[in-house]
């Protein structure tokens, strides 16, 4: 499909009839490796619009409406980011409608990042104009991937859960894009505690539209034990970060090697990378 597309520059809009897939397979896809560190990467890539200053929200805002061919340039500089990483959760992809040129862009960056497996979940399906959805993007075979509808007045917003390593005892990653509304947080946190009770080894991941210190004092998340990037970890916008709305929580039992605020705005978000180690114990299970 990358390369295809690469060719079509001329003609961006392909035709909606040809089928899309949500999820690439996993017959190609390595297995899991225990012993090893794990690079993560969390990016709202805002449908590959490059904003860099509040008035292209205004200029720009065609753009969520209509194709651009410069749109293809800017998700090929990110797939030349998101290489570098072993799992990666996109926000605001679009899973193939007229404003991405009909083009699943979760598959499109997987395939551009040489990323062997990519799962994309539909969360608001507006047809020709719009496909609003998260993705996820893995070098390693999941145990299972599920995905879930978040609770909130205003339905589409998602989860993805994905599994990794031993059934017994898993390396669970729970992908996400909560709402703006303070109320529609506190029950969609609600919901991703009870997904993640059973579990001792977790991360959380994905454009949380709210500060680490009150997602974990003021939230369902409070009852948990997961631990924040610093808070001057400040994702938002990119041009001028002031704001830390992306995030990766883990559990105490995964080691933190290396977190930081990747530079590298081509959407009004700047990534945010974490590498993690698993604890001896897990090892032993394999």
């Amino acid at each position: 499909m990358y390369k295809r597309i690469r060719k079509q520059l001329t003609g961006i809009v392909r035709s909606a009839n040809e089928p899309r897939g949500a999820c690439s397979g996993s017959d190609h896809v390595p297995e899991f490796e225990p012993h090893r560190h794990i690079r993560l990467l969390t990016f709202n890539i805002q449908v590959g619009i490059h904003t860099a200053s509040y008035r292209h929200y205004l200029t720009r805002s065609w753009q969520h409406i209509l194709p651009h061919r410069r749109r293809i340039e800017n998700l090929d500089r990110i797939a030349h980011l998101i290489r570098n990483y072993d799992v990666i959760a996109l926000q605001e992809c679009d899973g193939g409608s007229l404003r991405s040129g009909y083009i699943n862009q979760v598959q499109y960056l997987a395939e551009a990042a040489s990323i062997p497996y990519w799962y994309q979940q539909l969360n608001r399906n507006l047809g020709q104009i719009a496909q609003h959805s998260n993705g996820l993007l893995s070098r390693f075979r999941p145990l299972d991937v599920t995905e879930h509808k978040l609770p909130g007045l205003i339905p589409g917003r998602g989860a993805i859960i994905a599994r990794y390593g031993s059934a017994d005892d898993p390396l669970v990653l729970v992908l996400m894009h909560l709402s703006l509304s303070k109320a529609a947080q506190q029950r969609q946190l609600g919901y991703i505690r009870e997904q993640i009770a059973d579990y001792r080894h977790v991360v959380l991941m994905g454009d949380m539209n709210n500060h680490a210190e009150e997602l974990l004092t003021q939230t369902p998340l409070k009852e948990t034990d997961l631990v924040p990037l610093p808070d001057t970890a400040h994702s938002f916008p990119s041009w001028r970060p002031e704001k830390a709305l992306d995030h990766i929580l883990v559990s105490p039992s995964l080691e933190i090697r290396r977190s930081e605020v990747v530079s590298y705005p081509v959407s009004d978000h700047l990534p945010i990378a974490l590498d993690v180690a698993l604890p001896k114990g897990y090892l032993e299970t394999f």
